[in-house]
């Protein structure tokens, strides 16, 4: 992949260096590895769920992190019991990590681990003072009103 250089158009942005390390850690994780491999899937309007293919690892073994925006899966790989016994390792279980960047507002409501794939819901929510709300509009206030019967008409 072609990496793209966002520096010249940052030279004189101001405040917009959240951007381009968004962009940066978007490009660094599509050449990352590809191990575990990973499905998103959009389950309600606001909800979505990450689900992670870590065959042969224990909740024990599996760390959760979300700070500034990125969400860090890692795993360390388990300990086999008798390494002697296993003639053939076909499942992956060495060490991993995994960033995703979720966006504003995203928070992970909880984590679980079944046959194999752990679940990550997550879901979006925007403050009360952020989201849009609705204005009614009456009468012109008592003020106004008062105010201009106060000053006589201008004549033209």
């Amino acid at each position: 992949m072609t990496a793209f250089d966002v520096s010249p158009l940052l030279r004189a942005a101001i405040g917009f260096d959240r951007m381009a390390r968004l962009v940066e850690t978007a490009r660094a994780a599509s050449e990352g590895p590809a191990y575990p491999p990973y499905n998103i899937e959009k389950t309600a309007e606001d909800s979505y769920v990450l689900t992670m293919a870590v065959a042969g690892f224990a909740p024990d073994d599996i760390e959760m992190v979300v700070h500034e925006n990125t969400l860090t899966v890692s795993g360390k790989a388990p300990q086999a019991s008798d390494p002697q016994r296993v003639l053939y390792r076909g499942i992956a279980g060495r060490a991993f990590e995994r960033r995703f960047v979720l966006a504003d507002h995203i928070v992970v409501e909880g984590a679980g681990l079944e046959n194999g794939l752990l679940h990550v819901e997550l879901k979006r929510v925007v403050p009360e003072a952020l989201k849009p709300r609705r204005i009614a509009i009456g009468a012109a206030p008592r003020a106004v009103i008062a105010n201009e019967q106060a000053q006589p008409a201008q004549a033209a």
